[in-house]
């Protein structure tokens, strides 16, 4: 893994830190969290989703089949 370095405006990491908290983290793990989530984009989440609902639906597809 590689180590990067972000400078933030004191109100930003402030904030940042306040968000963190309120999740139970720290600021490095709540960036992490959300690049992670940029970087898997729209096409992870679809993935998510439609996983989620296909085994929520699985005995009602079963049955229709």
């Amino acid at each position: 893994m590689t180590d990067i370095t972000l400078s933030f405006p004191e109100d930003r990491l402030a904030k940042l830190r306040e968000m963190a908290a309120a999740y139970g983290i720290s600021a490095e793990e709540l960036v992490r969290a959300s690049i992670d989530q940029l970087l898997g984009g729209p096409e992870e989440e679809f993935k998510r989703v439609a996983d989620y609902v296909l085994n929520k639906n699985k005995e009602l597809y079963r049955r229709l089949a």
